[in-house]
């Protein structure tokens, strides 16, 4: 992202600034995350964030969108790769589960999630990100069954299922309820869910 910090008038970039709050986030977490405070570390104006966001909920959810951007790129190269769909599936879990409790994706997530009964646009916010796991996670699993990796399925109610159970085990994680600061155990109990979901074929070819 070299090169990207400033334009030639020296105001910071979107970009930047999405870059700079999720690294906030993750080092002293949402509640310290302040307009000013954000300006302070870009070396800009509040005024200057305020002008491209309106508002710390607007930038937060730019910022969320950022994020899953990326992710969404990683998933599409995911599901490209000449691997088995259990060799996916696992990849995929761990690309979806946090890497810890200050993950600061994860921690957006979830006050999204506190906020979006009363606010109409994060409700749709939500719903298009959802929808971009739901329909990945959909796809990997029934190219799985098509050849004969997973037995015979209901791809679109596994699919839900699991990113279920992974909101769950996820939430779990940030909070720090799910074994402190080491995400293995949670990528375990996800893998284990995963199985039990999503069984292997045992007589591929019938």
């Amino acid at each position: 992202m070299a090169g990207t910090t400033r334009r030639r008038d020296g105001n910071v970039t979107q970009e930047r600034m999405l870059e700079e709050a999720m690294a906030a986030i993750a080092e002293d977490g949402l509640a310290s995350l302040t307009m000013s405070a954000l300006a302070e570390r870009l070396g800009t104006s509040g005024g200057h964030i305020l002008y491209y966001f309106g508002s710390k909920d607007l930038l937060l959810l730019a910022a969320l969108r950022w994020s899953e951007a990326a992710l969404a790129e990683e998933r599409r190269a995911l599901l490209a790769r000449r691997i088995t769909a259990e060799r996916k599936l696992d990849l995929f879990l761990r690309l979806y589960l946090p890497r810890g409790p200050r993950d600061p994706r994860w921690t957006l997530w979830i006050e999204l999630w506190a906020r979006t009964p009363g606010n109409p646009a994060l409700r749709e916010a939500q719903a298009e990100l959802d929808a971009g796991w739901q329909e990945d996670l959909e796809a990997l699993l029934a190219a799985g069954a098509a050849r004969g990796r997973f037995a015979p399925l209901d791809a679109d109610a596994r699919a839900s299922e699991l990113l279920a159970l992974l909101d769950g085990l996820s939430t779990r994680v940030v909070l720090g309820q799910e074994s402190g600061r080491d995400p293995r155990p949670a990528l375990e109990i996800a893998r284990s869910a995963a199985r039990a979901l999503i069984p292997v074929d045992t007589e591929p070819g019938t």
